[in-house]
């Protein structure tokens, strides 16, 4: 399938120029818009309506954010998408594709076809903040830091028994202290505003890293 990408700078899902771009065409009846501006780029798009599928990398946020909702019965060939990441680390091979209740089922399907001959590997969701990963293991992460306030044990053995308990290749305080803890308070703050949920309400070394960043 013939597609171009829109770079609008300062990309979270390809931080490098990708596979994604090699593969684009200076146009196609598919456009993937990439980086911070995606809202801007996605209202000055031309023939928005004569794209066959419109993909747009997404924050934390819904697509609904992007494209408008209704009643439970909204949906376009404008599809989310999102690779997954953890703070600095280089990006996962895991992209979300999220779909709104009526999003075309070719568009979703094109959005497939795209990132995976790319290279990547795909998971569909619905059109809810925070998606799948992100909705199940910003929990777990907020949980181990609170853990460790407690004094419940040291950060080193807190990580070797989760590493050896649940075959995890790295410990939770440890991946969080090489990704970035301001940029799980990034997340989890957005999530928490999105929810309301206390699991998601940034722990208390999230929120001490962030103040730092700031400085």
């Amino acid at each position: 399938m013939l597609y171009e990408v829109v770079d609008t700078g300062n990309r979270r899902s390809f931080p490098a120029p990708p596979a994604l771009h090699e593969k684009a065409a200076a146009r196609g009846d598919a456009v993937v818009i990439i980086g911070e501006n995606v809202a801007t780029a996605l209202q000055s798009l031309d023939a928005r309506e004569g794209r066959f599928a419109i993909l747009i990398e997404l924050g934390t946020e819904a697509l609904g954010v992007h494209t408008g909702e209704s009643r439970a019965d909204e949906g376009s060939n404008v599809i989310g998408f999102a690779r997954f990441r953890l703070g600095s680390a280089e990006p996962t091979a895991l992209v979300e594709v999220v779909r709104q209740p009526c999003s075309s089922e070719a568009a979703v399907a094109a959005a497939i076809e795209i990132f995976e001959a790319a290279g990547l590997q795909v998971s569909v969701c619905g059109d809810f903040d925070g998606r799948i990963l992100d909705r199940l293991v910003r929990p777990y992460y907020n949980a181990a830091l609170r853990r460790l306030d407690e004094g419940l044990a040291t950060a080193d053995d807190l990580d070797t028994t989760l590493k050896l308990g649940l075959g995890y290749p790295e410990g939770p305080i440890a991946l969080l202290e090489r990704t970035g803890l301001e940029h799980h308070y990034d997340v989890t703050q957005a999530l928490h505003e999105a929810l309301g949920d206390p699991a998601y309400a940034p722990a208390r070394r999230a929120r001490v890293a962030k103040a730092r960043s700031r400085k």
